[in-house]
């Protein structure tokens, strides 16, 4: 067994990608070298202004992108969008609403109801079982 622990590093697209920022936006020094465990915690607990800039006005990451318009990744690129985006096309194109957005944002409502009533469907028969003594009908 090692008498000493080495730190626990991770490459700057896994940080950037925990941090929810995108990469090539961030910083030389943060691109550069590996990122430890606790930096990345002090980095969440206690952001630099970069980090709090980055997160504010972009350019975000296709995921956060997709979060914010509530649309999937995949519907993002469906609708052509396939770059980092600020916080300001955002906006935009919140505010332009443009077809492929709304068939997208109807689609993943769609999916979001259809998990919704498997997860009841799925705990009601948990309780189902419980209730008859756990065995199988």
């Amino acid at each position: 067994m090692k008498s000493h622990q080495t730190a626990q590093t991770m490459k700057p697209a896994t940080a950037a990608k925990k941090l929810g920022v995108y990469l090539p936006a961030t910083p030389a020094e943060f691109q550069e070298g590996a990122v430890s465990r606790a930096r990345l915690d002090e980095l969440q607990a206690d952001p630099p202004e970069w980090l709090r800039e980055l997160r504010r006005d972009g350019p975000h990451p296709r995921p956060v992108v997709a979060a914010k318009l509530g649309v999937s990744i995949a519907g993002l690129a469906r609708g052509g969008v396939t770059e980092a985006l600020t916080t300001e096309q955002i906006e935009a194109l919140k505010q332009e609403r443009p077809e492929w957005l709304e068939k997208e944002r109807a689609t993943q409502a769609e999916v979001r109801k259809e998990a919704a009533r498997l997860k009841k469907r799925d705990a009601e028969r948990a309780e189902q079982s419980e209730q008859n003594g756990g065995a199988r009908s």
